[in-house]
Parts: structure tokens; C-alpha cells; sequence
């Protein structure tokens, strides 16, 4: 059957067929215009556990979501895949053994300890950095064999270490791009905790990609001393919490914060959206909540003025969403934010999506 004929096939009022890819679609990965990369990986984490079951329960959600979208109704004919396979599962793997090696570092660490008069936890602490700069690379080159297939390609963590392999193939492919940092937490720091790749120094990792120009970065609302002294000596433009609630609470509106974080900008971005940017009841058991943050729907109004804005959408991530135990709450909420992000990816890249529908008589 060839996709036209799937399209007419497939009823989008149902519900999603689970035994299909992503959303409940009938397309494959030849046949979707979007490939979305899962890495089931959290190593590093040092506080709440749970970002590499974040794919697994953001598929399992997004079988109940609507694919008649308001904004992109025809989203769902382009087609969205999830790359599962080998990788996925070795990656899943290899983040369970590893994390397992790395809490006793923490846990010294915690109580004062010098890794470097620990052979045993030094050598375990070199053996993750290699696993991590091993899992980057092949991310990397996972990615562009989908771009080499003229596919658009986004990434789901896991944690937010997970999309540094990404952001190299990105840099492979353009010269000067920027990254939308929607996030709590900068991740400026330097290989905290002994982890060069760790989920608290993505952009600072970031940082070393001379293509990548500047890290504007939304909703920050957690850092350490480090962070500011990279922030301020880098290419980084920081919108804190304090300083957009402060000026909302003075008159100014969220469409004119929108604007202005759009301009500070280059002309290429990529996306990277960590789900604890938003108010914790949007994500209740991501790995490090902080009070404070944006709603979904002011998250999904600053994309979408993105996606109009002029400039162009090269990638997205999205990552640290985690189930809790007794709800699926939280791959709700992700679920539905991954399929606002695939619509702002594909019309921003002139992909057909429909026309906003309209209720008003």
C-alpha cells in the first residue's frame, strides 16, 4: 500500500493504532517526512531518576493524542517516526549499567570525597565519560543518515546530556546556527561532577561548536556562581524566570517578551526544550523541578511565533520528561508538546500542515 493510499485509509477521528509507530501513524520511516531519534539515557543524573523512560512513555501516551491539531491539522499526512531499533535498545542498556557505576561516585562526592584518591571510582569515572563520548558519536551519525535520506530529523531524550551528538551533526551540515534554550537550569556547568558529558553541562559542551553562534535561553531559574561566569563570558543570552515575570508583572506582554527573545536569535535554530522550563504540574516527576517556569501554552505560543518569524527551524530537541508511578501524566504533557514541536518543525520548513482552524462565526 503506498502512503496516498494509507492517508486514505487512515481514519484520524479513531484512536491511534498502538501497534503502529509514534501518535498511533501508519507510515514508515521511508514514508515520514519527520524521524524522531529516542535515546533512553540518563547516566549522569544526581538527583530525580526517570529521563530514559521518557521515550517509552511519551509513545505510549501519544496514542490518545488528537491528531486533528488546531494549529496543524494536516500534521499528521507528513508522517512522524520513532527510530527504535538496536541503538535505542543498547543505549537503554548501557544507560541502566552505567548510572549504576556512577551513583557511587556521587554518593563520595557527596561526602566530601577527592575521586582522584579513589582508583576504583576514578576508573569508573573514566569508563563513563568513554560510554557517554561513545553514545554522542553514534547519535551523531545516526542523524545524519536520516538527513542523508532527506528526512527531518528531531531528538528525544532521556536526559539533557542526550543531545550533544545531535547538535554535531547539526554543526556537520551548517556553518553558524543557534540554539532556543527553554529550560529551568542553564546546564552551564563545567563536567559537573567529574562527567564531562553530564546532563548539567550540555550547553556548556554546546559552547565548543564554533557553529554554533549563541544559546538564548528562556525560563532559567536555578544556577551556580560557574554558570554566570560562562554565561556572561560566552555567546549566551540569558531570559531568567525573575526577569520575564517581572516585566509581565509591569504591563509588558508575553507576545512582546516573544519577540524580543526571537531577535536575540541568529537566523538558523535549533530547539532544545527541557520539560522542567515549565510550571512543575506540567511535569511533577522530571529529574530536577524548580518552582517557577511557563505555562504549556506560553511555550507553544513562543514556538509557533518562531515558526512565522523568519528565521529558520533546523532541529529540535526535547528531553528530561519521566513517568511517575501512578500516572502517565507527565507523557501526556510530553506527548502533546512533541507533536506542537514536529508542526512549528515542518511549518517553518514550508511543509504542508493545514490552515489554523478557526471557530469564529
Amino acid at each position: 500500500m503506498t502512503k496516498l493510499e494509507k492517508i486514505k485509509n487512515f481514519d484520524p477521528s479513531q484512536p491511534g493504532l498502538a501497534d503502529e509507530s509514534i501518535f498511533g501513524l501508519p507510515f514508515s520511516a521511508d514514508e515520514s517526512e519527520i524521524v524522531i531519534i529516542p535515546v533512553p539515557w540518563e547516566v549522569t543524573v544526581s538527583y530525580g531518576a526517570g529521563a530514559s523512560e521518557g521515550p517509552q512513555a511519551i509513545l505510549d501516551a501519544s496514542f490518545q493524542v488528537d491528531l486533528h491539531h488546531q494549529e496543524f491539522p494536516e500534521l499528521w499526512k507528513l508522517g512522524m517516526h520513532l527510530d527504535l531499533g538496536d541503538h535505542s535498545d543498547k543505549w537503554s542498556q548501557q544507560s541502566a549499567d552505567y548510572k549504576a557505576m556512577a551513583q557511587p561516585i556521587i554518593e563520595a562526592l557527596e561526602k566530601g570525597e577527592v575521586i582522584a584518591d579513589n582508583p576504583k571510582l576514578q576508573s569508573d569515572l573514566d569508563k563513563i565519560n568513554a560510554v557517554s563520548h561513545e553514545m554522542k558519536d553514534a547519535l551523531r551519525e545516526r542523524v545524519l543518515y536520516w538527513t542523508k535520506k532527506g528526512k527531518k530529523v528531531a531528538v528525544l531524550g532521556g536526559d539533557h546530556s542526550t543531545p550533544l551528538g545531535y547538535y554535531e551533526a547539526l554543526a556537520s551540515l551548517h556553518d553558524d546556527f543557534g540554539i532556543l534554550h527553554l529550560d529551568a537550569h542553564m546546564d552551564l556547568r563545567i563536567a559537573y561532577e567529574g562527567f564531562t558529558y553530564s546532563h548539567a553541562s550540555i550547553m556548556y559542551n554546546a559552547l565548543h561548536l564554533p557553529q554554533i553562534s549563541k544559546i538564548v535561553q528562556v525560563g532559567i531559574r536555578d544556577f551556580c556562581e560557574q554558570e554566570v561566569e560562562v554565561a556572561q563570558k560566552e555567546r549566551v543570552v540569558v531570559f531568567t524566570d525573575r526577569d520575564l515575570k517581572h516585566e509581565a508583572f509591569e504591563g509588558k506582554t508575553w507576545r512582546r517578551q516573544c519577540e524580543n527573545i526571537i531577535e536575540a536569535l541568529p537566523q538558523k535554530v535549533v530547539i532544545s526544550f527541557d520539560i522542567d522550563g515549565m510550571f512543575p504540574w506540567y511535569a511533577p516527576n522530571t529529574g530536577t523541578p524548580v518552582p517557577g517556569g511557563f505555562s504549556f501554552e506560553q511555550a507553544t505560543y513562543l514556538l509557533s511565533k518562531l515558526a512565522d518569524s523568519g528565521k529558520e527551524i533546523i532541529g529540535f530537541d526535547l528531553v528530561e520528561v519521566a513517568p511517575g508511578e501512578n500516572d502517565d501524566w507527565d507523557g501526556n504533557v510530553g506527548a502533546r508538546m512533541l507533536f506542537h514541536m514536529c508542526g512549528v518543525f515542518a511549518k517553518n520548513n514550508k511543509m504542508a500542515v493545514g490552515e489554523t482552524i478557526s471557530f469564529k462565526k
